[in-house]
């Protein structure tokens, strides 16, 4: 029986993965936005699987805008991801609260209000410090987040749980870290998606950061969302996400071999989160996910970049100053 899911910034990179998967198992997506630009979705689905995706535009500021949304979609399952990235939430950090704190309290509060069965929200690895840290950490491990991204984050998972604890409201929130393919074109960590998008290209790209990583395949990230929201227990839940801890020297290297050219370098500070997470909690507590090998991943991302590339529909807009620059 088809199910209906909410999900907010479901025009954002692993939003538009969820879309997808939800849409191709025949269930019915209800897209809540402020944005009416469809591309990342057009980038991964064919217009057949686009029929069965509602469009709600709104701000996720807004809460009557969003009970509203979620009351007329009448679904039972809410996967929320509308958020401003690191970069955003570093240069205006007012507006980053407004958005990532205030934004997630609505949803919160129109899921208690339509009675939803269970709010599946994006958390982050950057709820932890410490990018010198290698020993996998758990969620037990103390939380210092070294920018405000982290710090909303962090506060969001505080406020699911006293959701949880007043109005007994059923949450699971994830953390990824560097999530990677077709889409990942904006944030903290999409240097390597747009390195695999430039080698496509045939276009010199520099990772701004150096040292090691947890990379994830966007399409394994969607899974686990999805696995949550259909089949988490009761409660207010938290888990880490684990795809694989990787040097950027290796990336840069397998992107290079993909090519055949030495066109991705890297260098840079380390990435000020932990990088590597023990996700034994989730599998505990959901069952084995999807893990796709680096190697796996990163070629299937530039065997779509390429189909893309040679429909004329590859969009370019994160890279064009490297373009540009050898033009």
């Amino acid at each position: 029986m088809s199910q209906t899911y909410f999900i907010t910034g479901a025009q954002g990179c692993i939003g538009s993965w969820i879309v997808k998967a939800l849409a191709d198992r025949g269930d019915a997506p209800v897209v809540f936005d402020r944005s009416e630009d469809a591309r990342r979705l057009n980038a991964i689905m064919v217009p057949s699987a686009l029929e069965r995706v509602r469009f709600i535009v709104g701000d996720i500021t807004d809460v009557t805008a969003v009970r509203s949304a979620l009351e007329r979609s009448g679904a039972r399952r809410v996967i929320h991801l509308a958020g401003l990235q690191v970069p955003a939430c570093k240069a205006d950090p007012v507006a980053g609260a407004f958005v990532n704190v205030i934004g997630t309290l609505n949803v919160f509060e129109s899921a208690k209000s339509a009675g939803v069965e269970r709010v599946v929200y994006a958390s982050s690895a950057a709820v932890f410090g410490g990018g010198e840290i290698e020993t996998p950490v758990d969620e037990s491990v103390a939380t210092e987040p070294a920018t405000h991204y982290g710090v909303f984050k962090r506060t969001n998972e505080g406020n699911a749980r006293v959701y949880f604890l007043d109005h007994g409201l059923n949450s699971v929130g994830l953390r990824p870290l560097t999530v990677y393919g077709v889409n990942r074109d904006a944030g903290l960590t999409s240097d390597p998606t747009k390195a695999m998008k430039a080698a496509v290209l045939g276009v010199p790209f520099r990772i701004r950061f150096s040292g090691a990583t947890d990379f994830q395949y966007v399409e394994d990230t969607a899974a686990a969302f999805l696995r949550c929201a259909d089949g988490a227990p009761a409660g207010a839940m938290v888990f880490n996400l684990h795809g694989e801890t990787v040097d950027v020297e290796r990336i840069a290297n397998v992107i290079n071999q993909n090519t055949e050219r030495e066109l991705v370098s890297f260098g840079g500070p380390l990435i000020p989160i932990a990088p590597a997470l023990d996700d034994a909690a989730i599998k505990r507590v959901i069952g084995d996910l999807p893990s796709t090998p680096l190697e796996v991943g990163v070629r299937e991302t530039m065997r779509r970049f390429t189909e893309l590339r040679e429909a004329g529909r590859l969009d370019t807009s994160d890279i064009d100053s490297e373009i540009s620059a050898v033009s």
